[in-house]
């Protein structure tokens, strides 16, 4: 029987300059939607797999088109709750070489910054559902929104689902008057699967390491201790998987990741990635591929290797939503990375 996997959190209007145009030079921007959980969401539904999205919408037409569009891809949508408040925007401009990409947020008082526990029922929604994934965006909004992110992984365990936890640290959302290692260290303790990088660990659980994240270089041997921290302060949590990005420019990265159970700790083959033409949303399509390939391998370093394909190629697709399929993904993983046209 296919698994069923839900998602919880906001997505956003996403305003974007046109290719690699800056703000102040661009009469028009592109709208699409997006955010890290419907970014999950829509991944898994591209991957075949029985996946519902749980936010809250205003009721207008903006948030109509995006709920059609979240249903085109296959993403049940049944249990998204229509509140006061606003949908939240943001707005991109991509970086190029040299020059970093810019994202401004615009979501203060959106709809699921105001949701509470009450809003959603969460017995409802985990029925028959077996796998529960989060991220560490929404509990950033507020405190009522952080409320939620804890109502939701305590009724997710108590379930029985398996509960998948992106840490996703944003420094610019933790305004409320709670760091994020307060609220995240209590998500945490009912997280089977934590998905992070190394700053991730530090600001949202208060695990150290002295990773390098700047130079361009990673020491490996850093990362696999730095998981046993984690899984030693967390033991609730199975396994671990770090993302680990060497920027060379805004424009040439390579891309890799690891894993960890607490014994045996792995390494992916690493991907240089050159011309980007969007990385937004390509953690997201990690954790989409380390979930679809947990539940469908049974192994791992197959999982591993299927979540940095699928964000790998991620980095090729303009938008937050990440357009691949699993046979895609796993030609990639299969070595084929030439690019030649298919026929």
């Amino acid at each position: 029987m296919m698994k069923k996997v839900v998602t919880l959190g906001e997505i956003m209007l996403r305003l974007k300059s046109p290719a690699f145009e800056r703000f102040m030079q661009t009469p028009s921007l592109e709208a699409t939607f997006g955010g890290g959980e419907a970014n999950v969401a829509v991944s898994l539904a591209n991957y075949g797999m029985d996946t519902k999205f749980v936010t809250a919408l205003p009721k207008n037409d903006i948030a109509d088109a995006l709920v059609r569009e979240l249903r085109g891809f296959g993403v049940d949508v049944s249990d998204i709750a229509y509140t006061d408040g606003r949908l939240g925007i943001y707005y991109l401009e991509s970086g190029t070489n040299q020059r970093p990409s810019k994202v401004i947020y615009d979501r203060a008082y959106s709809a699921i910054s105001l949701a509470t526990p009450e809003t959603f029922d969460f017995k409802k929604i985990f029925n028959g559902a077996d796998w529960f994934h989060i991220t560490g965006i929404t509990p950033a909004l507020s405190q009522s929104a952080a409320d939620l992110s804890i109502a939701a992984v305590k009724e997710a365990k108590e379930m029985g689902l398996t509960v998948s936890c992106d840490l996703n640290y944003r420094k610019n959302l933790w305004k409320y008057g709670k760091e994020a290692r307060e609220v995240m260290s209590e998500i945490a303790r009912y997280v089977d699967v934590l998905i992070a990088n190394e700053e991730d660990c530090q600001k949202s659980l208060g695990i150290e390491n002295n990773a390098e994240v700047t130079s361009g270089v990673l020491d490996t041997k850093k990362y696999e201790e730095l998981a046993k921290n984690v899984l030693s302060a967390y033991p609730n949590a199975s396994k671990i998987a770090i993302t680990l990005r060497e920027s060379k420019s805004a424009s040439h990265n390579d891309w890799s990741a690891c894993i960890s159970d607490g014994k045996e700790f792995y390494v992916s083959k690493k991907y240089e990635i050159k011309n980007i033409v969007d990385r937004v949303g390509g953690g997201d399509s990690f954790g989409a591929g380390l979930i679809y390939g947990l539940l469908n391998y049974g192994d791992d370093k197959k999982a591993l290797e299927f979540a940095v394909a699928a964000s790998c190629l991620k980095h090729t697709i303009s938008g937050d939503f990440n357009r691949v399929s699993v046979k895609e993904v796993e030609s990639l993983m299969g070595g084929d990375g030439s690019g030649r046209v298919q026929r």
